[in-house]
């Protein structure tokens, strides 16, 4: 797709990467990029070529997060709203997505990151909640991410001292999911993406979907969101070829086709 020069969006087999490309600011985004970044997401996830997403920055950097200092005349409910379509677009995308991080992830550069469903960084990432700094209170799904993913004590810690932890304290927490040294990460996340990509699409879209509001359920919510998305799975292809696949000691070849007739039957009756 078309983007920006500071937003650059590559597809290959099936897995996008999107590289926030401000490098001269450490990536901060401009009210401009949030929104344009929120529609790649959104084109992404009408996508059905595309099977993962990769985010990450240019020139050694993550994000720095929201750039104050470019004037932007919005209201700043505007400015917010903007925020709330791209962490909801980033937390439904039906894709499994990769935050590849190699340097400072702060304030909303960080939560953007943690709306990722998997995050590699190098031993050199840092990582800050740097609200607290600068007069203001979490943003971009902070306050939803952090509790969930390190608990509540742990998450106002973060937030009110307005630490900076490195990679490997972010992966004790919970907050990271790989350290990977920095000669190895780039051929580390594209084999990662590839085997993302190369998963059922429906099923993956399903599971990350259960995971994401299976907190908030609960168990009986949960397991009867269960038996309707596995409904769906054996209503796919994928299944199916899943089984033939381990039976014929070959590798799946997954594409989320549906495997039900048309309603109605071939000739589309109504």
């Amino acid at each position: 797709m078309a983007a920006g020069p500071e937003l650059l969006v590559a597809d290959r087999a099936g897995v996008r990467t999107v590289t926030l490309n401000r490098p001269h600011r450490r990536n901060a985004m401009t009210w401009a990029m949030w929104r344009e970044l929120a529609d790649i997401l959104r084109e992404t996830g009408d996508d059905r070529s595309l099977r993962a997403l990769v985010l990450t920055g240019a020139g050694g950097a993550f994000c720095s997060g929201a750039d104050i200092s470019v004037p932007d005349a919005r209201h700043p409910m505007d400015k917010l709203r903007i925020f709330t379509d791209l962490a909801l677009q980033l937390h439904d995308l039906p894709v499994p997505t990769v935050a590849k991080v190699t340097g400072v992830a702060v304030g909303a550069g960080w939560n953007l990151a943690l709306g990722c469903d998997l995050v590699v960084a190098t031993p050199a990432a840092t990582f800050a909640q740097i609200f607290a700094r600068r007069g203001l209170s979490v943003d971009l799904g902070g306050s939803w991410l952090l509790p969930k993913l390190v608990g509540l004590q742990q998450a106002k810690r973060l937030a009110l001292l307005a630490e900076t932890i490195d990679a490997e304290r972010a992966e004790a927490l919970g907050l990271v999911t790989w350290v990977i040294a920095s000669d190895e990460i780039d051929a580390f996340t594209e084999d990662l993406a590839a085997r993302l990509a190369a998963g059922p699409p429906v099923a993956l879209a399903q599971t990350k979907a259960l995971l994401n509001e299976g907190a908030d359920l609960t168990l009986r919510e949960a397991l009867a969101g269960e038996a309707r998305a596995q409904g769906v799975n054996f209503a796919t292809a994928d299944a199916p070829e899943a089984y033939a696949a381990f039976a014929g000691k070959r590798t799946p070849r997954f594409t989320g086709a549906w495997s039900l007739p048309p309603a109605g039957g071939e000739k589309g009756n109504g």
